[in-house]
């Protein structure tokens, strides 16, 4: 097990892209109906749900690249906290039955990417290791 540690930054990058990924598929999905329209997202979009979306596309792009990590990731996880109150938490206790596990998966992931940063794989590392 020792020799996994080596790979652990990548890893780690691998989670940030991976997470990004699915993150801005939601936020195309509220705004271009790519790949589909987001199931239960009223049409027009309301403010809210427009803000959310802006976030989910810009900061899920800039997650993806590992371009301004932390603070990105530091917004991202206050809006998933924020939409598992406002939008799921009324619905009921259990996260898998309200509809809120992925909100709540995504505020854990990038609240943790707060605090462990990117990974070797983002450019974050590539501007970091500019003298």
């Amino acid at each position: 097990m020792e020799r996994l540690v080596v790979w652990a930054p990548r890893g780690l990058s691998l989670l940030r892209i991976v997470a990004a990924l699915l993150f801005m598929e939601h936020g195309l999905m509220k705004l271009f109906h790519f790949p589909a329209a987001q199931p239960g997202a009223p049409d027009p979009l309301p403010p809210l749900l427009l803000v959310a979306a802006g976030l989910e596309v810009v900061g899920g792009a800039l997650l993806t690249l590992g371009l301004f990590t932390r603070p990105v990731a530091f917004v991202l996880s206050g809006q998933m906290a924020a939409a598992y109150f406002l939008a799921h938490a009324s619905q009921g206790f259990w996260p898998a039955l309200n509809g809120g596990d992925a909100a709540i998966l995504f505020c854990f992931v990038f609240l943790y990417l707060v605090f462990q940063g990117p990974g070797e794989w983002s450019l974050d590392a590539q501007v970091r290791k500019r003298p």
